[in-house]
């Protein structure tokens, strides 16, 4: 807590608030006694100006575009880090050790496989269903088969949930593609690493061997450390406030699923890759599709470009454009939607109008083109980013419910409908 605090006037009075700093990134204006003090409540929509929680799980800076996960730049751990250590990192709070990383990579090893009374669930979807609806739905039926790890003040039923989600989540995802494709489900195997196993319950056939390109699954690696985490957003806030009531963690990570599910979240990936396609096919004008974003009367959006926190190039884009050529390059694809991209990157950088307007690349703009060069249909792109995510969503579930000063999440409101009135007869 700082000494420093901010007064409020009002009608009625004046009401000292007091200034609560955090590490980086400047502080927060506490109003946990705005109401009880003045009768009001503070308006903010999108809760653009509200920390809803104090958290040392990432931290981004915008306006230098950075973003840390524990201490630890996103550029390092994408180097020098695979994502099961980042998923360890973001739990425990610390990198592991060699013995503690072996450890915990056996476990999750151990727990790939879904009980086989699950496969019936996946049966009774159609063909047709998205992924994600597959996703969210299983995760929340997981939790029926561990009823044991349902209380969040237990450690070891969190540790052993959030271990079970980890594990998982990966053939869940690749179990949803096969059904979309009658294809035969392929089971994990234990003695591929994570990503490699993860590749292979997605693409390999019973009937033929399947090996999977370790620059492949690196890349893919890559793509998972960078959505780990990302502070307060839509799933992670999603997350929260479900945990709040003492949901457990298997119903709280499928409610951030649902909320990842929307274009505007994690399905921005998939509308970049659609318009990329939308302007390869209008003869690749992709100077029209700038001006069309610029026009204030025509609806057209550039996705991929901006971004709520980012001020600047998102790290995570900046990245995986390092990244996209190499992988494209290596599994022979002549994508002409990379050379879209990077073309209509160039022409809005050196626009004014996104200039000025800090109009930057974000991680959606390149992630779908390197899931795409990977070989994953556009369905199966937010769940993709699910599971990247899934990682950020228990650590933040987790730092949640250790917090004394959690409350179970309820918004106000202001009321602008009709006042009291009686029926008339």
């Amino acid at each position: 807590m700082d000494d420093r605090t901010v007064i409020l006037k009002y009608d009625g009075g004046e009401l000292e608030l007091p200034i609560v700093e955090g590490t980086e990134g400047g502080g927060g204006i506490d109003i946990g006694n705005l109401r009880a003090k003045t009768s009001l409540v503070a308006l903010d929509y999108g809760f653009a100006n509200t920390a809803g929680t104090m958290s040392g799980v990432s931290f981004v800076d915008g306006e230098a575009g950075e973003l840390r996960y524990r201490g630890y730049s996103i550029e390092e751990l994408a180097e020098k880090s695979t994502f099961l250590e980042v998923a360890y990192l973001l739990f425990y709070g610390e990198l592991p050790t060699e013995a503690a990383l072996e450890s915990y990579t056996q476990n999750v090893t151990r727990h790939t496989l879904l009980n086989e009374e699950m496969k019936r669930l996946f049966d009774a979807f159609p063909k047709s269903a998205h992924p994600m609806a597959i996703l969210a739905s299983a995760t929340n039926a997981m939790a029926t088969f561990y009823p044991d790890f349902h209380n969040p003040t237990d450690p070891h039923a969190v540790e052993q949930s959030a271990l079970r989600l980890i594990a998982k989540l990966p053939t869940v995802a690749a179990f949803a593609y096969k059904k979309s494709m009658g294809q035969p489900y392929m089971y994990p195997r234990n003695d591929l690493d994570y990503v490699s196993n993860f590749l292979h319950m997605m693409f390999a056939l019973p009937v033929e061997d399947h090996e999977v390109d370790p620059v492949v699954a690196k890349a893919l690696d890559v793509l998972l450390i960078l959505h780990a985490d990302h502070g307060q957003n839509c799933s992670t806030s999603t997350v929260r406030l479900a945990g709040s009531s003492q949901a457990n963690l298997f119903t709280s990570v499928a409610a951030g699923m649902s909320a990842l599910w929307g274009p505007l979240h994690g399905g921005a990936n998939q509308r970049v890759v659609e318009m990329l396609h939308q302007i390869d096919e209008d003869g690749r004008d992709f100077e029209k599709y700038i001006k069309k974003a610029k026009d204030p009367n025509d609806p057209f959006r550039l996705w991929g470009f901006g971004h709520r926190v980012y001020k600047n190039y998102d790290p995570r884009a900046r990245i995986l454009k390092s990244f996209a050529y190499q992988v494209i390059d290596r599994v022979g694809v002549d994508d002409p939607l990379l050379d879209i991209a990077i073309k209509l990157e160039e022409a809005a950088l050196s626009d004014d109008y996104f200039v000025e307007r800090r109009l930057y690349p974000n991680v959606d703009f390149y992630s779908g083109l390197m899931f795409r060069a990977l070989g994953f249909p556009v369905r199966m792109f937010t769940p993709l980013f699910a599971i990247g995510r899934l990682p950020g969503w228990v650590a933040q579930w987790r730092e949640m419910t250790e917090d004394p000063e959690t409350k179970i999440g309820r918004p106000r409101q202001i009321f602008t409908g009709h006042p009291a009135r009686k029926v008339e007869r």
